[in-house]
């Protein structure tokens, strides 16, 4: 099982689609859901990370010139909001979970989705203060 998942940061409204496979054409699919509910003139940035399906996509940007992809470096998925929520979902939804069927675990994702989606607001991003030995540990890590 796949989950595509787009995050609106403006709302914190989530938008999920499962697929059963992870391909090219299961993404624009996806991407077409979203795009749908917009104007054709409103500009759309969607914030990608690598993944060889999020690439090669010249052909459906093409036909939709109103949306731009703006890919992460690598190693650096913490700059994509929505992995925030994947993050929340782990540790809500999955951790520790079993499922006796895909059908059960769609259910599921779905039935999170939406509960978080009543009360969806945007993340706000902090500096986190580091004190101590965390200090020392960065400026070891930075130096490295």
């Amino acid at each position: 099982m796949n989950l595509f998942a787009a995050l609106e940061v403006a709302t914190g409204i989530i938008r999920g689609k499962t697929t059963q496979t992870k391909k090219r054409e299961d993404f624009q699919d996806f991407m077409e859901e979203i795009v749908r509910d917009y104007p054709a003139d409103q500009e759309i940035h969607v914030i990608l990370d690598n993944l060889s399906t999020h690439k090669k996509n010249e052909d459906w940007l093409s036909r939709h010139p109103n949306v731009t992809f703006h890919f992460t470096p690598t190693s650096a998925s913490w700059l994509n909001q929505v992995e925030i929520w994947f993050g929340i979902l782990i540790r809500k939804a999955l951790t520790g979970a079993s499922f006796p069927s895909k059908e059960n675990l769609i259910k599921a994702l779905e039935g999170f989705k939406s509960a978080y989606n009543q009360n969806a607001a945007p993340f706000v991003w902090r500096k986190r203060e580091v004190k101590g030995a965390h200090l020392q540990n960065t400026i070891i890590n930075l130096c490295n």
